[in-house]
């Protein structure tokens, strides 16, 4: 799948990697819904990592639609807010 670190780029992400980077999504929504800004910090640093992590560069020259948009390392509380759905910002 093609994940978007706003701001940064496209990484193309193993379907393998869907269940932790979903366990790594549940701790930094929950950390939101509380407004927990201790917790925040921590759990998208966690995210972004792993997305890093376990992706590669998506080619440049082939524009392809981005299936995750994940927030920047300095999003906000309000930034991921914005970006999150009912299923987070990682569906599954």
């Amino acid at each position: 799948m093609i994940v978007r670190i706003l701001g940064e780029g496209q990484l193309e992400v193993p379907e393998s990697a869907t269940a932790e980077l979903n366990e790594l999504d549940r701790e930094l929504e929950a950390a939101v819904e509380r407004g927990d800004e201790a917790a925040f910090a921590p759990a998208l640093a966690a995210l972004l990592a792993k997305v890093r992590q376990v992706g590669s560069p998506a080619q440049a020259d082939e524009l392809r639609p981005s299936e995750l948009i994940v927030p920047h390392d300095d999003a906000s509380m309000a930034d991921v807010r914005k970006l999150l759905t009912d299923e987070g910002l990682i569906p599954g």
